[in-house]
């Protein structure tokens, strides 16, 4: 789309170019350039320009899903020079070219394939993404868990200037976001490898993911900033996302591994550090810096049980004083899952002590996480029994079941369920897709209902 200014005005060119040309020395006069110190490449980013483990960092500004078509953009100037581009292999979704999230994905895959085998082990990319679809982002997601990247930071991007869509659009995404994710050492995935579907493994991988996060970054406003990624609810999904793509059996349940974590790592305000880093993360706060508290959106029963469990932490409440609080948190419910009662909530992950919820002790934790097993297992299996399209579901019981099917081989009820759930609200759930996309290579027919077996 060309836009033509709303104003408009005559002017020299010379007070354009004198300006810029000023800028451009100023920029480069202390600029000595060598021979050997760079290399253009053009061409497809799903081919990998550089030899394996060679390259120290990446950074790359993907096409953002179905926002900007490229090559059609480019279509008018290219016709002027007698050279257009070959549209097939764009990275982008286009309903007119019947380019579909699925192709999008898949294309974003390869190139990301091609990014992890150029870079080094233990080196980092980062990937400036914007958009305001979840199904476009957990695509994004997807493809850099596939093909090996541990995601370590996502972060908002203030560019301070909006292009014309952001500012003129009410619905286009006003800031991007900026992923950090890195290649695991060649030593720890040679460990992992024999230690894999063992407690021995998910130690191994926390050492080495909580290694790579940042220990006590202050933000602008001189406060610690809380690392969401050394939460133990971001630390299991990652441990989960990590067994899955390299097809290990998930060996502890929710509540062994938050005891694990509690018993091999050191905690410190809600978040798990290796012992050196709990030292380097306690000097800062000995001079004084201030922790900010993590903000938590509740969209769905497992954040609202972090937000209850944050408001627990902080000391027992009753049932009354929580109550009007988190009927302020619902306004963005997820649409697809039911919303659940406090007191429901209450009691399936929480102890009460005379009229007063506390947050459990690991052994009631996993009292409690066994009960609620059995619950959403028998759930799970209505799901699987059901006639028809899934448009309204428990998620927890769906990965609970997903997790269940996973450790038991049961393949072809994953891809079942995940048939049933209609495809827009399918792509919107990161952690369903994670599933779906390996058990279709693993289940023997992929559109065959079986029978779920939990017993």
């Amino acid at each position: 789309m060309y836009y033509i200014a709303s104003l408009h005005a005559e002017t020299s060119p010379w007070y354009i170019l004198d300006g810029k040309a000023n800028r451009l020395v100023k920029a480069f006069s202390s600029y000595r350039p060598r021979l050997g110190t760079s290399i253009i490449n053009t061409g497809s980013c799903s081919v990998p320009p550089a030899p394996p483990d060679s390259v120290d960092y990446i950074f790359t500004d993907p096409p953002f899903g179905e926002n900007i078509y490229y090559a059609d953009l480019n279509y008018l100037v290219e016709s002027w020079h007698g050279l257009l581009t070959d549209s097939a292999p764009e990275a982008i979704v286009d309903q007119a070219k019947k380019k579909r999230l699925a192709d999008y994905q898949d294309l974003m895959t390869a190139s990301f394939r091609a990014y992890y085998q150029m870079l080094k082990p233990g080196r980092w990319m980062t990937v400036e993404f914007s958009n305001s679809s979840n199904a476009v982002w957990n695509a994004i997601q997807e493809g850099l868990e596939r093909v090996g990247f541990i995601v370590a930071d996502i972060r908002v991007l203030n560019k301070q200037s909006g292009s014309y869509r952001q500012v003129t659009a009410s619905s286009t995404v006003k800031e991007d976001l900026v992923i950090s994710c890195y290649k695991p050492h060649h030593d720890f995935e040679e460990r992992f490898q024999e230690l894999q579907g063992n407690p021995e493994g998910v130690v191994e991988f926390l050492r080495e993911h909580l290694a790579m996060l940042p220990v006590a970054p202050v933000n602008k406003s001189g406060k610690l900033e809380t690392v969401a990624e050394r939460t133990r609810f971001l630390l299991f999904d990652r441990m989960i996302a990590y067994h899955l793509q390299r097809g290990a059996r998930i060996p502890l349940s929710a509540s062994e591994f938050y005891q694990l974590v509690d018993e091999q790592f050191v905690e410190r305000d809600g978040m798990y550090f290796l012992p050196d880093q709990a030292a380097r993360y306690d000097a800062v706060k000995a001079r004084g810096v201030e922790t900010e508290q993590l903000s938590i959106f509740v969209r769905d029963e497992k954040t609202a049980v972090q937000w209850v469990r944050s408001r627990l932490n902080e000391q027992p409440q009753t049932l009354g004083d929580l109550t009007p609080k988190f009927m302020q948190e619902l306004r963005e419910w997820e649409n697809h899952e039911p919303r659940p009662e406090l007191r429901d909530l209450l009691r399936e992950y929480f102890i009460e002590d005379a009229g007063t919820w506390r947050v459990p002790d690991p052994n009631n934790e996993k009292d409690l996480e066994a009960l609620r097993h059995s619950a959403l297992l028998k759930l799970f299996r209505d799901y699987a029994n059901a006639k028809g399209p899934l448009k309204v579901f428990r998620k927890e019981a769906v990965l609970e079941g997903f997790r269940h099917c996973w450790d038991t081989k049961q393949y072809g009820i994953i891809v079942a369920i995940c048939e049933k759930i209609p495809d827009k609200i399918l792509q919107e759930i990161h952690e369903f897709v994670q599933f779906y996309d390996i058990a279709k290579d693993l289940a023997p027919m992929a559109s065959e209902q079986m029978t779920f077996s939990w017993e």
